[in-house]
């Protein structure tokens, strides 16, 4: 009796393996990059939620209003300039401005370019990147110093995001032809390397394009880390495959690409972008670049409909506007990882009393504009995954 049982529970793992493996390959997309796919226009409020939160206009609370981080309770923001002024602006999830933060410097304890920053709301720490320095410094959310550490593997990028209670997730660059793989699982105590994430690629291929003596190089800056829920989709020049990775490390193939990267001259280059419970959304760009005309990089948006199994090139337009300019849902700044958010946009207040002027506005976002000037600060869009 013993002996069935094991045999019956050993034929259900295996079975269950199989229909894990056939579900992977099921759900796997291919995508011909070469291909002129037919056009479908969408409007966001009907797969996705909306939220908008004005940010309050202070003395002391002027802000350009670069989101890096929301959490339940708070928005994390800064201003983004060449050479930063190192503010970093809290508000509650309201808008309501908390407080200001600013250790610029040259200190042990003060950052010297504040590339990026991660919220761990549960431990009630701020990660910011300095990349100059290459070195993460954490503070709690009242600015206090608490530790810094060292990049590793080369330099990290603006892609570091929150893994789980012990760990951040980064895209490393300017790493060696030993260590070629950008992914790192980082400890947030110490900045060591919990796990390094490999995914298969061919050597010798890049997005970048130098200029003819190659004293210019002009980078595509597409995310290539992007949260996908509670888990990341990866994406390397060299591979085929984007991926999705899991916090116990499960690695699974999400979109696949064709031609071979190696095979086009220049390069199209595919990189994921917002996911839902029935689109894949993402976008091409060929890496080729007029360097008298300083143009370049062309995008294409599309879309993967899993209800129709067919890709198209989508537009999305915003319910709250009349007459919009039509979007796009590509990460550009930062993304969130969680599975609330899905992406954020900084609508600016000038912009938002023209359009209310002109008639161009409806519903919450009409009632937010109608209490604007144009010296306020942004408004934040939240994009959401429907409940």
């Amino acid at each position: 009796m013993r002996r069935v049982n094991y045999l019956l529970i050993v034929t259900l793992f295996v079975i269950a393996g199989c229909t894990d493996d056939k579900q992977a390959a099921d759900d796997l997309i291919t995508v011909d990059v070469t291909v002129n796919y037919p056009k479908k226009e969408l409007v966001l409020q009907d797969f996705m939620d909306v939220e908008y939160i004005p940010l309050e206009t202070q003395d002391g609370f002027i802000t350009m209003g670069w989101v890096h981080a929301i959490g339940k309770k708070v928005i994390i923001v800064r201003n983004r300039n060449r050479n930063t002024d190192g503010d970093i602006f809290i508000f509650d999830r309201n808008g309501k401005g908390v407080r200001k933060i600013n250790r610029l410097g040259q200190g042990a304890e003060e950052y010297q370019f504040l590339l990026g920053i991660t919220l761990d709301e549960d431990n009630d720490e701020i990660f910011v990147n300095d990349h100059w320095s290459k070195k993460i410094f954490v503070y709690d959310l009242s600015g206090k110093f608490k530790r810094n550490f060292d990049h590793q593997r080369g330099r990290y990028g603006m892609d570091i995001y929150d893994f789980d209670r012990d760990n951040l997730i980064c895209c490393a660059n300017n790493i060696d032809e030993e260590n070629s793989n950008a992914f790192l699982v980082i400890s947030k105590q110490d900045g060591s390397i919990t796990k390094e994430i490999s995914i298969p690629d061919k050597k010798g291929v890049t997005s970048l394009v130098f200029s003819p003596d190659y004293s210019y190089v002009m980078a595509i800056r597409n995310r290539t880390l992007v949260p996908q829920g509670n888990s990341w989709m990866l994406m390397e020049d060299a591979s085929d495959t984007i991926y999705t990775v899991r916090t116990n490390y499960s690695m699974t193939p999400l979109i696949a690409r064709t031609p071979p990267i190696e095979s086009m001259k220049p390069g199209v280059f595919l990189y994921p972008a917002v996911v839902t419970d029935r689109y894949y959304f993402m976008q091409t760009v060929r890496a080729e670049w007029d360097w008298v005309a300083k143009t370049g990089h062309k995008r294409t948006d599309l879309m993967y409909d899993k209800q129709e199994k067919a890709i198209y090139e989508y537009v999305v337009h915003n319910a709250d506007y009349i007459n919009d300019e039509p979007g796009s849902m590509m990460v550009s700044e930062v993304t969130f990882g969680n599975d609330e958010i899905a992406l954020v946009q900084k609508l600016e207040a000038y912009e938002l009393v023209e359009a209310y002027e002109k008639g161009k506005l409806k519903g919450k976002l009409k009632e937010i504009a109608a209490g604007l000037n144009e010296e306020s600060n942004p408004v934040i869009m939240l994009i959401k995954y429907k409940k």
